[in-house]
């Protein structure tokens, strides 16, 4: 991991080192400014230069280049929410330690919006630096939580959820509004904690608190059987295809190009030669089918998108209940994240990096994935209800979910946080016992069909045999 630097090394009289550290707050306050403004693309040198009122000198006597002193921005602030967090804590009772730390998040959204709006939204599109310094900023809070959680009594109630998730998801939320610039952040804060604490369970019996890989299901029969991929090229000479055709050819192959050469490179550092490169196709034809690399990243978004959406609905009408229907939809969203590994890059990755449109299509896809989560409210236990905002902040924590799969490179496994996702998607409504007695029963049937699957496939293992056997148990 890159480090900012914090000077030559020379020594300096106290009167020095108070400059040197003025200097360098106004760099990061100048950071904050022009990519709250701009963007992470228009946070360059001589724009944060110019905000600090400081040289170029000066700016290199303390940052090695643009992306270190972004870096170093992202820590700063990050430090600065991890206090007061911590100082928070010290001073609550163990089992609110989520709370208060929701409570504190919110506050410091509230009262240092600038600085808010750019952890958690314009860090999103760092490239991958950035994006460790985010998470790992987030982990270390939610250790903070988590260890104040241990010294909860054994029949406190404490919100049995993934801390890391669930704070990741605070911060996304937050990010859509304060990037709006929306008014009354601090009212958010009994929606959220009522959310939370939907979740509570006495703390000996906290089950879900990591995320845990289990057994994943069998396919989802409602996946294409062929997985999205780029067409064959065309061979050589005249094709006996459509101009039409043809065209469609080329758009798609560089479509999946763009996927993959931005899953190796990051969004910012992909350039069209490159994609032309593993397409096939020349640079003529990819700009009269694409405006510019922009364009066509933000097809594969709406591809992957549209492709998403569309499994997971059919999925989702297929179960017999509405308990039933979240497994099944999020067991096949979950395998197609599994078996389109780049695509699903673009979509919970590097989004962001595009700027206000990315940013747009992945905050209307979450919109569009909480419909999933709108039947609930007739399956409801007594009380009250979940809040509107309680459903966003699902989809959002599922969102999150996917994200640190995907940046993880971990996309193969996804399938096996079904139970996880379900719980976080259904325990609101129904309740968590309730909802871990569902869950349970899915799991024993997914044990059961893997059990039976690998008995299936010893070698000689001849069926015929197995149907002979079971019509003599039958009779």
């Amino acid at each position: 991991m890159a480090r900012a630097r914090t000077g030559k090394g020379s020594i300096n009289t106290p009167l020095q080192e108070g400059r040197k550290a003025t200097q360098r707050e106004r760099l990061l306050t100048g950071m904050i400014a022009v990519a709250n403004r701009g963007g992470y693309a228009g946070a360059n040198v001589g724009a944060v230069i110019e905000h600090a009122g400081v040289s170029r000198p000066t700016f290199y006597d303390y940052f090695e280049d643009r992306e270190d002193c972004f870096f170093a921005t992202i820590i700063d602030i990050h430090e600065r929410l991890y206090t007061e967090v911590r100082s928070k804590l010290a001073d609550a009772p163990a089992a609110d330690a989520l709370a208060g730390a929701i409570e504190v998040t919110l506050e410091f959204a509230t009262s240092q919006p600038a600085a808010a709006r750019f952890l958690m939204n314009e860090s999103l599109a760092g490239g991958a630096t950035a994006l460790h310094a985010r998470d790992d900023g987030i982990d270390h809070t939610a250790a903070l939580v988590e260890e104040a959680f241990k010294g909860a009594p054994a029949k406190a109630q404490i919100p049995d959820i993934p801390v890391a998730i669930i704070l990741g998801a605070v911060h996304r939320l937050l990010a859509t509004r304060l990037r709006r610039g929306e008014r009354g952040i601090n009212q958010l804060q009994e929606d959220l904690l009522d959310w939370t604490r939907s979740y509570s369970r006495e703390e000996a019996k906290a089950r879900w608190q990591t995320l845990k890989r289990r057994a994943a299901p069998e396919r989802s029969p409602y996946l294409p059987r062929v997985r999205l991929r780029a067409p064959e090229r065309l061979g050589p000479g005249r094709p006996r295809l459509s101009e039409q055709e043809v065209s469609e050819n080329h758009r798609q192959r560089i479509m999946f190009a763009t996927s993959e050469v931005v899953a190796e490179r990051g969004y910012s550092a992909a350039i069209v030669s490159e994609i032309t490169g593993l397409s096939g196709v020349d640079g003529r034809e990819f700009y009269r089918l694409f405006a510019d690399k922009q364009e066509a990243f933000s097809a594969v978004h709406e591809l992957g998108f549209q492709h998403l959406m569309a499994v997971t609905a059919g999925a989702f009408f297929a179960g017999s209940s509405w308990p039933e229907r979240i497994w099944e939809a999020f067991r096949a969203a979950t395998q197609v994240v599994q078996e389109n590994p780049t695509v699903a890059n673009v979509g919970f990755v590097e989004a962001y990096a595009v700027g206000a449109s990315g940013i747009h299509r992945v905050e209307d896809s979450r919109v569009a994935f909480a419909i999933f989560l709108q039947e609930g409210y007739r399956y409801a236990s007594a009380g009250q209800p979940p809040s509107r905002l309680a459903l966003e902040a699902i989809i959002t924590a599922i969102f999150e979910v996917f994200y640190r799969d995907t940046r993880a490179g971990e996309q193969e496994r996804t399938p096996e946080l079904l139970a996880d996702i379900v719980h976080l998607c259904i325990a609101p409504f129904i309740g968590v016992d309730a909802a871990e007695r569902f869950i349970d029963a899915k799991l024993a049937e997914t044990g059961k069909a893997a059990r039976a699957a690998r008995g299936r496939s010893k070698p000689g293992a001849d069926p015929r045999k197995r149907a002979t056997s079971a019509r003599k148990r039958r009779a």
